[in-house]
């Protein structure tokens, strides 16, 4: 298959670089004009013949795998023209006008919200249960939210017109947003392009630019972007569109999660491709890969035929692992949970046969809120979990919150509070919700009512000593008194009461811990972290971020051994958890229950289903012996289940 770098830049005035030559003999006598005139022109006249055969080759382009699946048809460009907002500045007697052209666009933006809320009883269920949270998200940052009022603020204060003062509001919570120093960075960058998503539509409707229109595009048709929204997203047909590809976007953002969930084989972070291609072309898509290849040849297209026959196979085999048990050769049984960030993705872990939730992060909660969310709240979202899971079991990590973490709610519903010079070190987690027991009281009250709904735990976060679940208890205790004497009927076995091992602390004390708490849940991502002193984000030190280091391991070791000798449920809730290569290693340590994102289900499962616990311990006691990470690495990856056996 052949492969070419897209087309050349573009300069400051949008028009392609070699093309702009023509223009350098303005001013110059008439013989130099006329001389420079046919240079240019002649070059000029390269450009265009170098260019136009560029679009009739066969060019195939990397980005980022979102959906997978494979799409031979013709590209359609869906081009959005941007909104004509250049900065504008006001005199004090115009306030009042851009006061009422922002709440004018404010309730047009609200009006379309609507609509598309409309539309999603026309659009798969899957993508209903995606889209419907984000809509009220987008609802709620049209009401009296931190994006509004700054906006005003600015308007009055610094005399922006209306679009500028949005703008330049966004900027600014979004780049407080993506600075925190939060482990998780996809939910970061997911709430900045909320605000950068409603701050877009503002300004459109401010500026009165149309919104693209999905309406025209032939059936069958590869969609192309240079961006696509989730609004977009949610006005697509998957009965018409074959795929989508785009410049910009990412893995875990939200237009991801609802292409996923509409089933469209898409690729997204593909750069240069709108100016690779011509509307008319034929194209390649490969989801999977994560790959477009336009203008494809006779064996292009015969490999992205072959493509897609496997994809079906490979999808037909892992469906039929959705309803088959996670069990080993020997017959010992792996409980698969999945990690859940924001409830919109619970029609992804219905698809991957998880047993049930191992992690919910209650930060959604908090998030692009006025003030902070009371006990229905948290009970309403809590109801809408347990219900989704069809009683398979949730477990529910209260909130972990540092000063690391842009919270609007929080920082307005909790004073005096000080980041610190570490916030990673300082005040958070369990730390900050034992300084502010009324935080931890309205989840727990919330956990208890719905508790009666299906079978649900409760998970403390950032434990490093004992005192720290003690404490947590007595408010546990004096919660469920409170709610029994309201006259809400609790099930006759109360949620039980678990801790994060994330600390190498908390890793040390775990015997200890241990005989406080109900169960563990060995968190790896921040483990790891906090051991080896790492900074996953930290360009010059993330190299030295390894989860297989020994002494990471040993932690592992040293925690899960500890709630085993007790006969407590133990689980890795990490990324190491949705590593197939890690399983047997992590059984081998006598892990039995695994909580990961939703889309490595499948490929864990099929992992599990091929070992033999013999073999893993075997296998763990070999890797627990070296010291070298190196060789760990190199064990793990060439560990082969069943070969040495006969």
């Amino acid at each position: 298959m052949k492969t070419e770098a897209p087309p050349g830049p573009r300069g400051g005035d949008g028009k392609p670089a070699e093309g702009r030559d023509g223009k350098g003999a303005e001013g110059r006598g008439k013989l130099a004009e006329a001389r420079d005139g046919k240079a240019a022109g002649g070059k000029a006249a390269e450009a265009r013949g170098s260019k136009a055969a560029r679009r009739t080759r066969e060019l195939s382009i990397k980005g980022i795998p979102i959906s997978p699946g494979v799409a031979i048809g013709t590209v359609y460009d869906t081009a959005e023209t941007p909104a004509a907002a250049p900065r504008r500045s006001i005199v004090a007697s115009q306030v009042e006008a851009e006061r009422a052209r922002l709440n004018a666009a404010i309730a047009a933006s609200r009006k379309q919200v609507s609509k598309l809320k409309a539309r999603l009883a026309i659009l798969p269920e899957e993508a209903q249960e995606e889209l419907e949270p984000l809509l009220d998200a987008y609802s709620m940052m049209l009401g009296e939210s931190r994006l509004i009022r700054g906006a005003r603020k600015r308007i009055e204060a610094e005399l922006l017109a209306a679009e500028t003062a949005v703008d330049d509001e966004a900027g600014a919570i979004a780049a407080a947003i993506l600075q925190a120093r939060d482990d998780d960075k996809a939910g970061l960058r997911r709430r900045a392009g909320e605000v950068h998503e409603i701050a877009r539509r503002l300004t459109r409707n401010l500026t009165q630019s149309g919104f693209r229109s999905f309406k025209d595009v032939p059936e069958g048709s590869i969609l192309i972007a240079e961006e696509l929204t989730p609004a977009d997203a949610a006005l697509l047909d998957p009965s018409r569109i074959a795929g989508v590809a785009a410049e910009e976007g990412g893995a875990d953002g939200h237009t991801a999660i609802m292409l996923r969930a509409l089933g469209i084989p898409s690729v997204l972070g593909l750069p240069g491709l709108s100016n690779a291609l011509s509307r008319g072309d034929q194209a390649v898509l490969d989801g999977g890969a994560g790959t477009i290849v336009l203008r494809p040849g006779r064996e292009a297209l015969a490999a992205g035929r072959e493509a897609s026959v496997a994809y079906s196979k490979e999808r037909t085999r892992l469906g039929k692992l959705r309803r088959l048990p996670a069990v080993t050769t020997d017959g010992e049984e792996m409980e698969l949970q999945a990690n859940l960030e924001i409830p919109a993705e619970l029609p992804l872990i219905a698809q991957s046969g998880a047993q049930g939730v191992g992690l919910v992060r209650t930060e959604f909660l908090f998030m692009n809120r006025q003030g902070l969310p009371d006990e229905e709240a948290h009970y309403e979202a809590y109801r809408q979990i347990v219900e989704g899971t069809d009683g398979a079991g949730v477990t529910i990590r209260v909130l972990d919150w540092g000063g690391e973490k842009d919270m609007e709610a929080l920082a307005e519903g909790i004073e005096p509070f000080h980041s610190g010079p570490n916030p990673a070190l300082g005040l958070r987690g369990i730390r900050m919700l034992l300084r502010r027991p009324e935080l931890l009281e309205v989840q727990f009250a919330a956990i208890l009512r719905v508790a009666t709904l299906g079978k649900v735990r409760v998970l403390l976060p950032m434990v490093t000593i004992p005192e720290e679940v003690r404490t947590a208890r007595e408010i546990y205790d004096r919660v469920v008194k409170r709610v029994r004497r309201r006259g809400v009927a609790l099930p006759e076995k109360l949620p039980p009461l678990g801790v994060m091992i994330e600390t190498p602390g908390a890793a040390l004390a775990a015997d200890a811990i241990a005989l406080e708490a109900d169960f563990f849940a060995i968190g790896t991502n921040d483990l790891a972290m906090y051991t080896l002193a790492v900074d996953r984000a930290e360009v010059e030190v993330s190299h030295l971020y390894d989860p297989l280091h020994p002494a990471v391991l040993r932690l592992i070791q040293f925690a899960t051994e500890a709630a085993l000798r007790l006969r407590m449920p133990v689980s890795v809730c990490g990324e190491m958890a949705g590593n197939p290569r890690l399983v047997p290693l992590l059984m081998g340590l006598g892990l039995r229950s695994l909580s990961m994102n939703a889309s490595a289900i499948p490929r864990v499962k099929q992992m599990v289903r091929a070992l033999n616990v013999d073999d893993c311990a075997r296998f763990a006691r070999r890797v627990m012996e070296q010291s070298d990470p190196e060789r760990i690495q190199e064990l793990v990856m060439n560990f082969v289940p069943g070969e040495g056996r006969g």
